[in-house]
């Protein structure tokens, strides 16, 4: 990484400290947001936490998502519902390595220059 490339980036965010919301249908804060309570089986200990994949509880309106007239409100579904693919979406991609030449190399190649242009023009506008 250039020191140009450090300089120009902005700060990255503590991913744990940022607080989810999400809307409710009466306008009220919704309880542990992103929680699943998970009672014990008899001898084992309690889980500390374990989190849901959505932002939002199980039947909880949606508001803004319904964009034609006279369509009923948008409900949450349980995680369960979703398709798996759903929740892999965001995830980077990773390319295999397959050698010399290949998708990987060309990508990451491309990147490079992408980052070598752009630090060049910044450079002829000191």
């Amino acid at each position: 990484m250039s020191l140009l490339h450090a300089l120009r980036r902005p700060p990255r965010l503590n991913i744990c400290c940022v607080v989810r919301r999400a809307y409710t249908s009466k306008g009220e804060a919704p309880k542990n947001v992103g929680m699943k309570a998970e009672t014990p089986v008899d001898g084992e200990e309690s889980p500390a936490g374990t989190f849901s994949k959505s932002s939002c509880e199980p039947n909880t309106i949606l508001d803004g998502l319904a964009y034609l007239k006279d369509q009923p409100p948008v409900i949450a579904l349980p995680d369960e519902e979703y398709p798996e693919w759903l929740w892999t979406l965001l995830s980077p991609k990773v390319l295999e390595d397959d050698g010399p030449g290949g998708k990987a190399e060309k990508r990451r190649m491309r990147q490079e220059n992408r980052k070598r242009i752009r630090d060049q023009n910044f450079m002829k506008t000191q």
